[in-house]
C-alpha cells in the first residue's frame, strides 16, 4: 500500500487549506486586496520551476523512489518457487534438497513448483500462482519488455556457461546445417534465441523453407534427447545436462560451447526474477531467499562432488525428473559455474539478440537488475559485492559462412 506523505490525516491529497480568520477582527468589514501583476507572475515562476523540478526527478527515478518509500512492507506468510529440474537449475534443486530456503525463510511458509520452459513460468509469475523463480534471462526479459517494465525484478544469478549446440556426427561443421532441423527447449527461451542469431549470424535463413533455410522445432529437453536419438532432428542447443547427455550417450558432438561466444565464457543461463509488486511488499522475504540462495551457491562449490552429485539426482527426482549417471554430471559440471552474480552488463547484449531474433522489442531496461539484495547478503557474510562489468558481446564470436567463403 502507497502512502504520499505531506497530507494531515482526513484531509484529502490535494485540497486546499482553510484559513479562519482571529476573533478579533470578527464582525470588522476587511478591505479585498487586489493582487497585482508582479505577484502573479512570481506565481507562475514558482509553478514553473516546481513543474520542472518533478519532471527531472521523475526522469533519473528519484520522484518514483519518494513515492515508493511510503510502501509498507512485510514478511510473507508463504512463498511459491518455481524452477526446472534441470541441472542449470542446480542451485534452485541444493537448497530445495539441502533445506537452505526453508531454514532461511523461518517462519515463512516455502511451497514449490517445478516447471519445464520459461515462458510457462513467467505466465505462472503473472498470474500471480509463483512469487519468485530460476529461469533463463531471455523469458524474464521478454516479459519485462511486454509489460513496460512492472512484471519481474532479477535479483540475482544462480549459473553461468552450460548451454552447448549438440550436433549429430555427419554434421561436417558450420558449412553443413542448411536443410536440417535441429531443437530448442522453447520458443522464445534463452537457448532459443541463441540459436536464431548464431544460424543468422553464419548466413542461414531460418524456418523459410528456401534451400539455405535451417528448421527450428522448440520442445521439451528431454523430448529432445529422445528425438535425436531417433534420429529425427538434427542437433540440439540447450542446457545441462541434456547436451552431455547427447554426447554421451547418442555419440553427437559440440558444434558449439556458448562459452566461447562471450567474453571470458561468463554468461547468465539461469537467474532469479520476482515478481516486482511481490518484491516491493515483501523484500524481507526475498531477502531471506537469497540467503538460502548463497547457502546453496556455496554448498555446490565447496562440497565433496560425491555429495553434491546425490543431492542433484535427490532434486531430479523430486523434480520428475530421471536421476543421471555420476559421470553425466561430472562432465555436465565441467561446463558451468554456480554463482549469485547476475551479470547485468550482458543484458543489453542478451535483448539486442532477442530483438534480432524476432522474440522481442527494443526497449529500456532500467530497473530490470536489482543487486541491492543479494550484496546486502553478501556483505554480511563479508564477501565482495556482485555487478561487475562484463564486456557485453554480440553473437558470434566466430567468422560467418560468408566471410569464409
Amino acid at each position: 500500500m502507497t502512502r504520499t506523505a505531506g497530507a494531515p490525516t482526513g484531509q484529502a491529497h490535494g485540497s486546499t487549506a482553510v484559513t479562519r480568520s482571529s476573533s478579533a477582527d470578527a464582525g470588522q468589514p476587511r478591505r479585498r486586496r487586489r493582487i497585482g501583476w508582479p505577484a502573479v507572475l512570481a506565481g507562475l515562476a514558482i509553478l514553473c520551476v516546481l513543474t520542472v523540478t518533478a519532471t527531472v526527478l521523475r526522469a533519473n527515478g528519484t520522484l518514483d523512489a519518494m513515492v515508493q518509500a511510503g510502501t509498507e512492507t512485510s514478511d510473507a506468510q508463504e512463498v511459491t518457487l518455481g524452477y526446472f529440474g534441470n541441472l542449470t537449475h542446480g542451485p534452485a534443486l541444493a537448497g530445495v534438497e539441502q533445506g537452505y530456503f526453508e531454514q532461511a525463510l523461518g517462519e515463512t511458509e516455502l511451497n514449490t513448483q517445478v516447471f519445464n520452459t520459461g515462458p510457462t513460468t513467467i505466465e505462472a509469475m503473472n498470474s500471480g500462482e509463483v512469487d519468485i523463480a530460476f529461469m533463463g534471462p531471455n523469458p524474464a526479459i521478454n516479459s519485462f519488455v511486454q509489460s513496460g517494465g512492472e512484471s519481474v525484478t532479477i535479483v540475482a544469478g544462480a549459473t553461468s556457461g552450460g548451454a552447448q549446440f549438440i550436433v549429430s556426427n555427419d554434421v561436417a561443421g558450420p558449412d553443413d546445417l542448411a536443410g536440417r532441423t535441429f531443437a530448442t527447449p522453447d520458443f522464445g527461451g534463452t537457448q532459443d534465441v541463441a540459436l536464431r542469431v548464431w544460424l543468422q549470424d553464419q548466413g542461414y535463413e531460418v524456418d523459410t523453407g528456401s534451400p539455405d533455410s535451417v528448421s527450428i522445432t522448440p520442445m521439451p529437453s528431454g523430448q529432445a534427447l529422445q528425438t535425436f536419438r531417433q534420429g529425427a532432428i538434427d542437433g540440439f542447443w540447450g542446457p545441462q545436462p541434456w547436451a552431455t547427455r547427447m554426447t554421451q550417450e547418442e555419440g553427437g558432438q559440440v558444434l558449439v560451447d556458448e562459452r566461447d561466444l562471450w567474453p571470458d565464457g561468463r554468461y547468465p543461463t539461469t537467474v532469479l526474477a520476482v515478481r516486482t509488486e511481490f518484491l516491493q511488499q515483501h523484500p524481507q522475504t526475498v531477502e531471506k531467499i537469497l540467503t538460502g540462495l548463497e547457502d546453496s551457491v556455496d554448498y555446490l562449490n565447496t562440497a565433496d562432488q560425491d555429495q553434491v552429485i546425490e543431492t542433484l539426482n535427490t532434486g531430479f527426482e523430486n523434480a520428475r525428473t530421471e536421476p543421471l549417471d555420476p559421470e553425466t554430471i561430472a562432465g555436465s559440471l565441467e561446463a558451468m559455474e554456480w554463482t549469485t552474480d547476475p551479470m547485468e552488463s550482458t543484458y543489453a547484449t542478451l535483448l539486442e539478440n532477442g530483438v534480432q531474433a524476432g522474440t522481442t522489442q527494443e526497449a529500456s531496461l532500467d530497473g530490470f537488475v536489482d543487486d541491492s539484495l543479494i550484496n546486502t547478503v553478501r556483505e554480511n557474510r563479508g564477501m565482495d559485492p556482485v555487478g561487475g562489468e562484463i564486456s557485453a558481446a554480440v553473437l558470434p564470436a566466430t567468422g560467418s559462412r560468408e566471410d569464409a567463403a
